[in-house]
């Protein structure tokens, strides 16, 4: 066995992680991890030590010789390193500011979920319109968590920020009841080739959003309703959107509306890809209770299977699969 030099603690989780559950997918799944992600930590700790830690098969993963060798140095060097940074660390008794964007949301379930899982938690709520403008609170140190696109933001500040994925979720149409539309239970995404939607255009704190519908209407032919101020609070969306008539471009989690329906969009399924994104550098047992919840959920639910023929810009489909963590 080589030295490895000065190995990095994140290989080493990925290793136990594995010689745990003998399995890659219920580890990567345990690490909040891609497994394409996973196994590439693996080989690189191999390539390090200049072994072979697993035998694999189709049907069965096995740890080797020197697999079984590293495992109790590998755990008493992850237990070091945790106690080192608990012992820096002083938030976890401080409360935890959490972007949910909106009480109707992917991340309201998560967070809902979380404080029952961690009822001694005290996990605050903040409701940011986009994750554009809550990264530049990240960053600040105003807030600690939120969720989102995060394909959309800024390269600079996408590196500067931890995230894993959490859901695809799937895209809607907010419609008057009285539109030609209104009647169907799933509206095909190509029956609004000529529509005009809105879709944030204007608000620079949903600039993710924005991006994203942008390629959807693209696509597919339908308009973006031109830029307009930024709308702060549900009663004032629900006013703008009623008094002017819009047809919004939404996802299924979303707030009811009097006088308007969300109907599902198909053929294809848009998708709409939720990270948890996270301050670096800093721990809380919130943000742990947060992952685990989410990870729940999306077993629960199914919330990072895509559907067949679904709609993806491909910088996502690379992002949710290539987590930073």
């Amino acid at each position: 066995m080589g030295t490895g030099g000065d190995i990095e603690p994140r290989l080493l989780r990925a290793f136990t992680a594995v010689a745990d559950e003998l399995h890659f997918t219920r580890a990567a799944a345990r690490l909040y991890l891609a497994q394409q992600a996973l196994s590439r930590d693996v080989r690189r700790l191999e390539r390090e030590l200049g072994v072979e830690l697993f035998v694999r098969t189709t049907r069965q993963v096995t740890l080797t010789a020197d697999g079984r060798r590293l495992l109790p140095y590998a755990r008493r060097v992850l237990a070091a390193h945790e106690e080192l940074a608990a012992a820096f660390t002083d938030d976890g008794d401080r409360p935890l500011l959490v972007d949910i964007g909106a009480p109707v949301s992917t991340a309201g379930l998560v967070l809902a979920a979380a404080r029952c899982a961690a009822p001694g938690l005290e996990l605050v709520a903040r409701f940011h319109s986009g994750l554009t403008g809550a990264a530049a609170e990240l960053l600040a140190g105003r807030l600690d968590v939120s969720f989102g696109r995060v394909a959309g933001l800024p390269p600079a500040v996408l590196g500067a920020l931890e995230h894993r994925p959490v859901r695809y979720e799937r895209m809607a149409v907010l419609l008057p009841d009285d539109h030609r539309l209104a009647a169907l239970t799933r509206v095909p995404v190509g029956a609004l080739a000529g529509e005009t939607l809105y879709a944030g255009a204007g608000n620079p704190a949903t600039a993710e959003w924005t991006s994203l519908a942008a390629g959807l209407f693209a696509e597919f032919g339908i308009g973006m309703a031109a830029p307009f101020p930024e709308i702060t609070g549900e009663e004032e969306f629900v006013r703008i959107v009623r008094g002017r008539g819009w047809s919004v471009l939404a996802s299924t989690e979303f707030i009811a509306v009097p006088g308007m329906v969300v109907r599902p969009l198909v053929d294809p399924v848009p998708l709409s890809p939720i990270s948890l994104v996270r301050r670096r550098g800093r721990r809380h047992p919130g943000v742990d209770a947060l992952f685990a919840s989410a990870a729940e959920l999306g077993d629960a639910h199914g919330w990072l299977r895509r559907p067949p023929g679904c709609w993806l810009p491909s910088e996502d489909a690379v992002l949710m699969a290539g987590t930073r963590s």
